[in-house]
């Protein structure tokens, strides 16, 4: 079974993907931690973002590869390097969404992203898995929630890392990602029409899991 999360920044979508595909044993594939990965290497190889070729060599050069630990976690790997820590960082989440749009990188990308979803069960999150990676996946979900409560998410987040960043700050990164994702010409973010939306604002990740877990079961 493929169970497809979409969803914008900040929505929760990573925290219960990983949560429900460990109750259900399955596979999770963070889809953004693939992206953010080239993107690192983009860096690293002082390669920009508007420098559309240079990227897409990048992505037909690169092996991304996602492992799951038995603590439920993920590991990102990057030519062999794990770079779950180094993806993180603010440098990665101001450029990612300009490299995501690229159309080779998609390209390239969800190739990856569907080869590692035909290995068996597992659960994808992501921007566009229910629409354009497995838009035959069993189960689709559209996890969403309101502007500050994203904004606030977020911020606590980032701040557990980065003591210095400030929330307005990061409302306008927020902004911007919601921006480029949705408006972009490939793949934009937008919810499938047989996708089950979810509004998660008001809701602990408990009930979220459990809310999807009746509808998987």
């Amino acid at each position: 079974m493929i169970i497809a999360i979409d969803g914008p920044a900040g929505a929760g979508k990573s925290t219960v993907a990983k949560i429900l595909a460990k109750k259900l044993g399955f596979l999770y594939i963070d889809t953004g931690a693939m992206y953010r990965a080239l993107t690192l290497k983009a860096i690293e190889k002082c390669v920009p973002a508007s420098d559309e070729a240079g990227i897409n060599e990048l992505a037909l050069t690169t092996t991304i590869d996602l492992r799951s630990n038995p603590d439920g976690s993920l590991s990102v790997l990057l030519d062999g390097r794990d770079v779950s820590l180094d993806i993180r960082q603010p440098r990665i989440t101001q450029v990612v969404s300009d490299v995501s749009k690229i159309k080779g990188v998609r390209d390239v990308l969800v190739e990856m992203q569907r080869r590692l979803g035909r290995k068996g069960d597992c659960v994808l999150e992501g921007r566009d898995i229910g629409t354009v990676v497995f838009p035959d996946a069993q189960k689709k979900f559209f996890i969403d929630a309101s502007c500050e409560v994203r904004v606030e998410r977020r911020f606590k987040e980032l701040k557990t890392t980065n003591t210095a960043i400030a929330e307005k700050d990061v409302a306008k990164d927020l902004s911007n990602r919601d921006k480029i994702d949705s408006t972009r010409l490939v793949s934009p973010l937008r919810k499938a029409e047989d996708a089950i939306y979810i509004d998660t604002s008001e809701l602990s990740i408990t009930e979220v899991v459990d809310k999807m877990l009746e509808f998987v079961k």
